[in-house]
């Protein structure tokens, strides 16, 4: 049986004045115990809708969910003893220390004072938080902030942590530093449910991932299983002048299983090849024919944004608003 579990979830959300959105749509899901599980998709495809069900802050319309056995509409306290959850965006409370805000969510969680506090020195100790110990947050960066409010939600120490898109909006070195952390806390045997628009996060860190969109899973599998759906390899072009891209361009296309994409300053070209190092040789023997200039040449997997884009139509940046804006109905 698997750790984590959702069968056949369904939502419908009814905002004011507005067509009535189905945020899922018969989505199942099944998570094996100590695992990193991705959840991957755009904006309103049903990644924070389906958090929100298995951390019991909404009722799904229809279907089940588990974690350990235990079903999330039929026992919800029993499920928030064993669960620890980091959103979008970091839930401190900014007056407060690091220690002071990991104190007061183990008081809440009817921890002694005594262990509280222990808890409380053993996190900052993990997440690095030393220079923001005795400070108020307010005076912190939003990459600070984010592994403090993460560090709260393992105050208890959770079977299962789930992380609703932790990195957005952070610079791409607090974001680095957050893969680090939870990549030390997947080792150390915690489930992870990590939903998440960035593709190379997801590539990084997942075990196994589920590409959602409209409310259903789409595809599933690990990262270089989902890559192969795609097949091939890439051939990329950086020209010295944008007056040799047709050129250029020409060359892919009689290589390419497809058509040739080109970049918005007219310099760079890429095209999907069936066997990579022969078709590069045989562009760059073309090109060098005709005396054209490059800056780069190479050959590159499909990365996992080729596989949204093949699977869905569009880019994974790409996207609805956010499915939780509007009401929920009864």
């Amino acid at each position: 049986m698997a750790f984590l579990e959702a069968e056949d979830l369904r939502v419908t959300y009814h905002p004011r004045k507005a067509p009535v959105v189905k945020a899922l749509d018969g989505l199942s899901l099944d998570v094996p115990q100590g695992t990193v599980f991705g959840l991957l998709g755009p904006n309103g495809a049903g990644k924070s809708t389906t958090v929100k069900v298995l951390t019991t802050l909404i009722r799904a319309d229809s279907g089940r969910a588990r974690i350990d056995g235990i079903d999330v509409r039929e026992d919800p306290e029993e499920i928030r003893r064993r669960i620890g959850v980091a959103g979008q965006y970091a839930a401190v409370d900014e007056n407060l220390t690091a220690l002071e805000n990991l104190d007061m969510v183990g008081r809440l969680y009817h921890l002694s004072r005594t262990d509280s506090k222990r808890r409380a020195e053993e996190l900052v100790a993990l997440f690095d938080l030393g220079e923001a110990k005795s400070r108020p947050v307010k005076g912190f960066s939003g990459g600070m902030r984010r592994r403090i409010d993460l560090a709260c939600a393992l105050v208890i120490s959770p079977a299962v942590l789930f992380l609703d898109e932790p990195t957005t909006g952070l610079d791409p070195r607090s974001r680095l530093g957050m893969w680090d952390v939870i990549e030390s806390l997947a080792s150390a045997g915690t489930t992870v449910l990590l939903t998440t628009q960035y593709l190379e996060e997801a590539d990084r860190l997942a075990d196994d991932i589920a590409v959602i969109d409209r409310g259903q899973v789409i595809a599933r599998g690990t990262a270089d299983e989902l890559k192969a759906r795609v097949g091939g390899r890439r051939i990329q072009l950086t020209l010295v002048s944008a007056d040799d891209l047709p050129a250029a361009v020409a060359a892919l296309q009689r290589v390419g299983t497809g058509a040739p994409d080109v970049s918005g300053d007219g310099r760079a070209a890429s095209v999907t090849v069936a066997e990579g190092a022969p078709a590069l040789a045989e562009v760059l023997a073309e090109l060098a024919r005709q005396g054209i200039e490059l800056h780069d040449a190479g050959m590159q997997r499909p990365t996992l944004d080729d596989v949204f884009l093949r699977l869905t139509g569009h880019a994974a940046e790409d996207g609805e608003a956010d499915e939780t804006e509007g009401r929920k109905g009864s």
